[in-house]
């Protein structure tokens, strides 16, 4: 196969329009090249909530195709890939930064690096994706190798190094309820192939033959289906709720640099505890049952801290709980000293009642990556690393069905937010202990009002849809919500707001659901499958 030049990559050495801009994007170099790279992943950033500009993806993956075209080895193309990524990542991620702001004596610093590093890490999934296109002989091909190629990538994003699955491409679609419901038959990653497919396809029109066009009509038909099964599955009434059960979110606003004061604990806790107790509800509707509070609402330690877990047990309903987030920690005088992020669910006698602790913790906040060997401690306070709990788990909490509880960026983890040894994922039947809901609490005061709290919201959403189970979110500033099984949003409170969200549950689904079954694995074979055969048809490959 000849090496895929300026001219040739666009099948013509005239012809339409699309054909000359292919060129000119195929023939670039030096500069120009990375600059208009770069441009093009933050055109694709910009799809990506909150902004959901939608219309820059085809444009932003039409334009990596057609300059990939021009790459004259696997090198050129991963180091194209490469940029492209550094465009997207740094745009999707950019509120990072803020993070370090909460500290800006000590660590603001590190801004350049957290915003430039972590991108630049990240890139290299895209840049390997990138490195399978040159040997494509045709545009369609291209296409196909890269929507494969980017699946895979963001499904390996969310695996290696304790991953990171942060803004799949899927989400650009979560601005309407009708086109995300695809996520129930193939998780947020088919739902990303299919918007690859769909959004680069129009780099075939470059090609100087008469049925070029069929290519992009045919993915823009696979996007439609994909709505109109959303238009068919979401149901025209409301859903019914868990009987006898009123949920509090409580969004005390408190934020992040002042939240571990301790001259203003006792603040914290009476706000905390009034918002809790304030009056609610209308005549007719059932009282409050269950008190949530964020994580690490209590700026104490319960497990250890008798008195002070009596006093926040007052905000628990009568024959209640109060469900909050917390340290906790080994007891006085033991060795190690460990230390675990929580969840706690406390009665009006303040007993506890169940506890969880968070499994999958957050590099360089809750722990430091080989931190033993580099003599380098997290960056938030304390010198003590998180210990990680045994992994997602269903307890089981009066008054209410299971639970899967789901601490922070927990939820962001497809395919993980539930025990699947454990009557989990797979497991619908009537009388197994499934999970009848998720309950995440987080805190994303460290983010202030950028796109970081949004888009978690968003990955929230997609794990209801995935699972068919309804989620319940409560955030420390923001955006606490409650959610139905089908990702809508039913009731919510916005960043910066201090308030309460009383809420019934939604029901789980029992039927219509196929991705706790099937998972990522079919839709990885198909990515896999498709790259192979791709490859076979396209002769040899271009010498690196």
């Amino acid at each position: 196969m000849p090496e895929p030049g300026p001219a040739s990559a666009c099948g013509a050495s005239g012809g339409s329009a699309f054909a000359g801009w292919a060129r000119r994007l195929a023939g670039l170099k030096g500069w120009p090249r990375a600059l208009i790279l770069i441009a093009f992943g933050g055109l694709a950033a910009a799809a990506l909530p909150p902004v959901y500009a939608v219309p820059l993806l085809p444009v932003a993956l039409t334009g990596l195709v057609w300059i990939l075209s021009g790459a004259r080895s696997r090198r050129r193309a991963f180091c194209d890939g490469w940029l492209f990524g550094m465009g997207y990542f740094t745009g999707g991620l950019y509120w990072v930064a803020n993070a370090l702001l909460v500290d800006a004596a000590r660590w603001a610093w590190l801004i350049p690096f957290a915003v430039l590093c972590i991108p630049a890490i990240l890139s290299l999934y895209v840049a390997a994706v990138c490195a399978l296109v040159p040997p494509m002989r045709t545009m369609r091909g291209r296409v196909l190798v890269l929507g494969a190629g980017w699946s895979i990538a963001e499904w390996l994003r969310g695996q290696l190094f304790t991953g990171f699955p942060w803004n799949p491409l899927g989400s650009v679609w979560a601005f309407s309820d009708l086109a995300i419901q695809g996520a129930s038959l193939f998780g947020v990653l088919g739902l990303g192939f299919v918007t690859i497919v769909a959004c680069a396809a129009p780099a075939a029109l470059a090609e100087f033959r008469a049925a070029a066009w069929r290519f992009p009509v045919a993915c823009a038909a696979l996007l439609a289906a994909v709505c109109a099964y959303g238009a068919v599955r979401l149901p025209s009434s409301p859903l019914a709720n868990v009987p006898d059960v009123r949920l509090r979110i409580v969004q005390p606003n408190i934020p992040q640099q002042l939240k571990w004061k301790r001259e203003l604990a006792r603040r914290h806790l009476t706000k905390l505890r009034d918002l809790s107790l304030q009056p609610g509800g209308r005549p007719g509707v059932r009282p409050v049952t269950h008190v949530i509070w964020p994580e690490t609402a209590v700026p104490f330690v319960p497990s250890v801290d008798e008195a002070g877990r009596r006093a926040i047990a007052a905000a628990a309903p009568s024959g209640g709980l109060l469900i909050t987030g917390a340290i906790r920690t080994t007891l006085p005088g033991a060795h190690p000293f460990r230390i675990w992020n929580s969840l706690h669910a406390i009665d009006g006698a303040g007993a506890i009642v169940a506890t969880y602790d968070k499994f999958h913790l957050v590099p360089f906040g809750e722990y430091m990556p080989l931190g033993e060997w580099l003599g380098l401690k997290k960056l938030t306070a304390g010198r003590t690393d998180f210990s990680a709990g045994p992994g997602p788990g269903t307890i089981s909490l009066p008054g209410l069905p299971p639970v899967s509880p789901l601490i922070c960026y927990e939820i962001i983890f497809a395919g993980r937010v539930v025990d699947r040894d454990n009557g989990g994922e797979g497991s619908r039947s009537p009388g197994a202990n499934f999970p009848g809901w998720l309950l995440n609490v987080t805190n994303d005061a460290w983010f202030g009002d950028s796109a970081g709290p949004r888009q978690h919201l968003v990955a929230a959403r997609f794990r209801a849809i995935e699972q068919g189970l309804p989620v319940i979110r409560a955030a420390n500033t923001g955006i606490s919500a409650a959610i139905d099984p089908y990702g809508r949003v039913l009731d919510s409170l916005p960043l910066g707001r201090d308030g309460v969200i009383d809420t019934p549950l939604p029901v789980a689904l029992r039927t219509g659901i196929f991705y706790p079954v099937l998972g990522d694995m079919p839709l990885l074979l198909l990515c896999m499958a498709m790259i192979v055969f791709s490859y076979r048809n396209s002769g040899k490959p271009v010498a690196v």
